[in-house]
């Protein structure tokens, strides 16, 4: 502090004082609009970055939808949410895994586009089998619906790999009576639970430490 001529100390200026509060305020201000402005940049990118991928899966379900147009056309399958679905009634007899004839060759229709999608797609194809609710009859080689499912499943997928599909992009999955189709009320609509789905699944890159794993 400066001293005056009298002995009195001067006091620091009001002004300087309210200069230094209005610097740091600004300070913290720059700070905040900073961190806002970051937070709206990775908002912003996480956005694009979703978009990006419902923009894929879109590209990818028309790509498959328009790879099976002609057994969709015949009637042959159904296709809804980037799922083929086969009726169970079509494939084997009810609480059998015996491919049947027709069940066949609605698989063999199949093989050539699904051989065309993954060409041009780094994905899997799971293979599901479903049921009703039903309990299993006595006497049944199975105890119950998971059996009957996975059976189902493998008997499809093996099929597929039989007619051509490449063994490693091709894997079987079971799921018993879950997941129906359609709430279980009566005959016809059981009847629409019991199905094989086939859905694409991302392939996912072998990497070293995998594979040292899998030796």
């Amino acid at each position: 502090m400066e001293y005056l001529e009298d002995g009195e100390q001067q006091s620091t200026p009001i002004w300087a004082i309210f200069s230094d509060l209005m610097a740091a305020l600004v300070g913290i201000l720059v700070l905040i609009l900073v961190w806002v402005i970051g937070v709206q940049v990775e908002l912003s990118q996480s956005l694009e970055e979703e978009k990006a991928k419902r923009e894929a899966e879109q590209q990818r379900r028309i790509a498959l939808e328009q790879a099976l147009e002609d057994p969709l056309t015949k009637g042959l399958v159904t296709f809804q949410n980037g799922r083929i679905g086969i009726s169970g009634n079509v494939l084997f007899e009810l609480n059998s895994d015996q491919l049947q004839a027709d069940g066949e060759e609605v698989l063999e229709a199949l093989v050539t586009p699904l051989q065309t999608y993954l060409a041009q797609h780094e994905e899997l194809l799971m293979i599901s089998g479903f049921t009703d609710d039903l309990p299993m009859h006595s006497g049944n080689r199975y105890q119950d619906n998971w059996g009957l499912s996975a059976q189902r499943a493998l008997t499809v997928t093996r099929t597929l790999m039989e007619l051509g599909l490449p063994n490693d992009r091709v894997f079987a999955a079971a799921f018993g009576p879950h997941h129906p189709a359609v709430p279980n009320m009566d005959a016809e609509s059981r009847a629409r639970n019991r199905r094989v789905e086939i859905s694409t699944v991302p392939l996912v890159p072998e990497t070293p430490a995998n594979a040292g794993a899998e030796n």
